[in-house]
């Protein structure tokens, strides 16, 4: 795409002639899996070609989890090896060793955006864009029958909590410090606690993202209800436990990772891609600085939400550009507003000035 946009202004510089492009659409960028570990026995029927495969296969699935809510990875469980590497587009092996008769590969993936998007999407999934976020995590466990609250001391969630991960959560989490006048703060509002914002004691820790979960421990049943709040956005989720003992290690670990399934999949939500809405978009760039249409490219690979692009034509002064995109046009033009563009959309084709 380079060379050709050089070769029309070439000849249109000498007044030959007008030419009008189609091309290909531009590769969208693609989905970097670093350090995917793998180790089988080295035996006398090894093959390195089957370690890298299930390294192909590793990094695939934590791509699509990072993508996807966890109520849809039952969809992709009977994904073919052949269709994983059908949407490969590079792969290196970062390292490679023998160590007591076994053999360990440490392996890079290289996946294809718009293929990846294109197999979620005959799988009627919705993807999310891939957006790391810190959140502020306060776990408040409320004893029903004693009326006492832990926070701190005497929180198993709170102890545990960044304990049980998964690389391809998105969240991290930050829990507060230990804090008597917070402490103080909270027991103040014990009965007040689902109404209270507690913004006291979040702007604290100058995060835009916090979680408060209220955890209320009964005789045989733990009740949980969350808050989650994202910029303009305010959450409530309520889930139940039945049977689980909190100072028993596999209860707590599986409430743990079922709270943080439902935070991840929240989050996911938030940032979720319609890929079924494809609204094309036609923007024009002048092309007397190629820098700038070449900038323009590159800004809309590094963006999720952009389905597809193309170079339409050229003329004597601008290259014509359809985007297809994956949300609303007001969305497209914050997008670029955040990118530093300004776009000039009184007419049907827009401009970039």
């Amino acid at each position: 795409m380079y060379y050709i946009k050089r070769l029309y202004i070439f000849f249109s510089a000498l007044s030959l002639i007008i030419f009008f492009f189609s091309t290909e659409a531009v590769k969208a960028k693609s989905f970097e899996i670093n350090d995917i570990e793998i180790s089988q026995p080295f035996e006398i029927n090894f093959d390195k070609n089957k370690v890298i495969d299930l390294g192909f296969k590793d990094a695939f699935f934590e791509l699509i989890y990072s993508l996807i809510k966890s109520s849809d990875f039952k969809k992709i469980d009977s994904v073919k090896l052949n269709e994983i590497k059908s949407m490969i587009e590079t792969f290196s092996i970062k390292e490679e060793k023998f160590i007591d008769q076994k053999y360990h590969l440490n392996l890079g993936v290289s996946f294809n955006k718009k293929k990846i998007f294109k197999y979620l999407e005959k799988k009627n999934i919705f993807p999310s864009q891939i957006l790391k976020e810190r959140f502020l995590f306060i776990p408040i466990i409320i004893n029903e029958n004693g009326n006492d609250i832990s926070i701190f001391s005497n929180n198993p969630i709170y102890d545990n909590w960044n304990e049980i991960t998964e690389r391809y959560h998105l969240i991290n989490y930050l829990l507060p410090s230990e804090d008597l006048e917070d402490l103080n703060l909270i027991k103040e509002k014990l009965d007040f606690l689902e109404t209270y914002d507690f913004n006291d004691i979040t702007k604290k820790y100058f995060l835009k993202n916090s979680i408060i979960s209220l955890i209320t421990i009964g005789n045989n049943e733990v009740r949980i209800l969350t808050k989650i709040y994202n910029d303009k956005n305010e959450i409530i989720k309520n889930s139940s436990f039945k049977s689980i003992n909190i100072d028993n290690e596999t209860d707590l670990n599986f409430l743990i990772t079922n709270l943080k399934s439902l935070f991840e999949d929240t989050w996911k939500k938030l940032n979720e891609i319609n890929t079924s809405i494809k609204v094309p978009i036609t923007i024009k760039i002048k092309n007397d600085d190629l820098k700038k249409s070449d900038n323009f490219e590159l800004s809309l690979n590094e963006i999720d939400l952009v389905n597809d692009y193309s170079i339409q034509k050229f003329d004597k002064e601008f290259v014509f550009y359809e985007v297809l995109f994956n949300g609303t046009v007001q969305n497209f033009i914050n997008i670029m507003k955040n990118k530093k563009y300004n776009l000039n959309t009184q007419k049907k084709i827009w401009i970039i000035e």
